[in-house]
């Protein structure tokens, strides 16, 4: 395994009300502005959350003698079985809130958001949300099972800001067509990225009890 198996687990850290929020940012008075705050918000959050996952099973995998020799650890099974878990109940999580991912009340006032404002949304939101913690948890502790070394979950954290920096991407390259894009991307966001983060779900669920069964 290395860092390309992680990075479609990207996708389901931005599904839904992430995305969504994303996309209010740029449609809002202070786009550029707004947006670059929240990807500032995201970034700390996603690189410091799996960074700790990372470095906590690292800890439990090098403690438990499972950091070089040949064979299968105790401890990296313990580990799939860790992660087997997670992905379960993130499974459970996206499916739950599949049809709760719509527009809050507190989304109207991202039209009007600045880069403090948004920074701390995206601090927020991605700290409260179970799926995203979920998440980062079992992308850290995927790549400490498998010896992986740190800058490995660099790509994860850049893929997950750039699916967050599209509706900003859309309005830089499209202008003013950009109007009737950005309410379509919302409206998908809203009704389909569950199935997507499901389907990404299900293939790491898969990994990992290959992983299991070896």
């Amino acid at each position: 395994m290395n860092f390309v198996t992680i990075l479609p687990m990207a996708v389901v850290m931005v599904a839904g009300t992430q995305l969504v929020a994303a996309v209010f940012l740029a449609s809002g008075d202070r786009p550029r502005r707004a947006s670059l705050g929240f990807l500032a918000g995201a970034a700390l959050v996603v690189s410091a959350g799996t960074t700790l996952a990372w470095l906590v099973f690292r800890l439990v995998r090098s403690a438990a003698g499972g950091g070089g020799g040949g064979g299968r650890k105790p401890v990296e099974t313990a580990i799939d079985w860790v992660v087997l878990a997670l992905l379960v109940v993130l499974a459970v999580v996206v499916f739950l809130r599949r049809h709760s991912a719509g527009e809050p009340r507190w989304m109207g006032r991202l039209q009007h958001a600045g880069f403090g404002y948004a920074f701390r949304l995206g601090l927020l939101l991605f700290v409260v949300m179970p799926s995203d913690d979920l998440t980062m948890v079992t992308v850290g502790a995927t790549a400490a099972r498998h010896g992986l070394p740190w800058w490995h979950l660099v790509p994860f954290v850049l893929l997950t800001l750039l699916l967050l920096a599209l509706p900003l991407l859309a309005l830089l390259l499209l202008g003013d067509r950009a109007d009737r894009v950005l309410p379509r991307m919302r409206d998908w966001a809203d009704r389909h990225s569950w199935i997507i983060s499901e389907a990404v779900v299900a293939f790491f669920l898969l990994l990992t009890v290959v992983d299991l069964l070896k």
